[in-house]
């Protein structure tokens, strides 16, 4: 099981937003692997991680900074505080928002213990003088501290204690190659396939004291968007569902209908990812259609749908952005069980321009 935060509130207002709210915030502090060995999933990043972590401890160094790069909830804050375990150094967790002038970093970093990793969730969020400032520290280990303004104003330098800083990114091209060239390891984190999600589900049930059956945590991971904080949101609620309804075993039948009352279908879309399917097959014959007009048409706000419900549609096949605007394919016509009209089945329109 492997999460991070974020600060997207309309997706962690979803069943299966890859956001954390506070409730997700809890349960996964009591979830989270300790160590790499339990952590499930990213073999590569594991694998390669586990390397630099080995040679660091067997130098007596500290570890080389770490960029970890990926969507939200697949587990880049989870391990972040596992390079601290591993490592046998305390962790300090903040992120880039938080950071908006040159002096919070400056009182953070002077405060950091020797070896000490530093978290910084969404990085490419920090503002630019306290981004020009991490330059120094991530390789000199030394701030400058401005004192004074004008003409009287002196940089006295500041030495800090060697420390490991692990960033956090959702949007790796929007780092500058300045920073992003400073570490000394970059990963990206992959969605799960169904099988590690199923694993995800089976020890998240354990530590949870609830009995799900192999085909009942199946059918929860096969909705979770390829995604591990999903899909320990969805065992929570059909493990209440199953309390309620059944025997308090989840089986496929029981995780299936409590997850058709939540309204998460078989492919993970839940009523918001219907809405705009829907009428972009329905009102607008699977398009092309604007954005705008998409989002007037769920009564969404634009960004909702562009950035809430389109990428996992797109990502899964169902929806592509042209530049003449959203137009679906044959797989939103074939899971909706709509039949398209000749012009959308000859190429969305497009085919039919002078009525041939």
């Amino acid at each position: 099981m492997n999460w991070d935060d974020t600060t997207d509130a309309s997706a962690a207002e979803r069943l299966v937003g890859a956001s954390a709210d506070r409730e997700d915030q809890a349960v996964e502090a009591a979830l989270r692997p300790k160590d790499l060995g339990e952590f499930i999933g990213q073999e590569k990043v594991r694998e390669q991680l586990d390397l630099v972590l080995r040679a660091a401890r067997a130098r007596g160094a500290t570890a080389d900074h770490v960029l970890l790069s990926g969507a939200p909830g697949l587990g880049k804050t989870t391990l972040s505080m596992i390079i601290a375990a591993e490592m046998g150094a305390p962790i300090r967790i903040t992120s880039g928002p938080a950071i908006q002038h040159a002096g919070d970093l400056a009182a953070i970093l002077s405060s950091l213990q020797e070896g000490e990793v530093l978290f910084l969730d969404e990085i490419h969020r920090m503002s630019r003088p306290a981004e020009e400032m991490l330059y120094m520290a991530m390789e000199d280990f030394r701030v400058d501290v401005i004192v004074g303004k004008g003409p009287g104003a002196t940089a006295i330098p500041l030495e800090l204690p060697p420390f490991t800083l692990v960033g956090a990114t959702t949007r790796a091209g929007l780092l500058p190659p300045p920073l992003r060239d400073r570490f000394g390891f970059t990963a990206h984190m992959e969605f799960y396939e169904p099988t590690e999600l199923e694993r995800v589900v089976h020890r998240s049930a354990n530590l949870l004291d609830v009995e799900v059956e192999a085909d009942g945590a199946a059918e929860i991971a096969g909705r979770s968007r390829g995604t591990p904080r999903i899909a320990n949101r969805l065992l929570r609620r059909v493990r209440d569902y199953a309390q309620v309804k059944a025997d308090g075993v989840i089986t496929r039948d029981i995780a299936a209908a409590a997850l058709a009352v939540y309204e998460v279908d078989a492919r993970g879309l839940d009523r918001l990812d219907r809405a705009v399917l829907e009428a972009l097959l329905k009102l607008f014959g699977g398009g092309p259609v604007g954005l705008s007009t998409l989002a007037v048409a769920v009564s969404e706000e634009r960004e909702t749908v562009e950035e809430v419900a389109e990428p996992f549609l797109v990502r899964e096949g169902l929806l592509a952005r042209t530049p003449r605007g959203r137009v679906a394919t044959p797989a939103a016509w074939v899971h909706l069980g709509l039949t398209p009209p000749r012009s959308a089945a000859a190429g969305n329109g497009q085919g039919d321009l002078f009525g041939t």
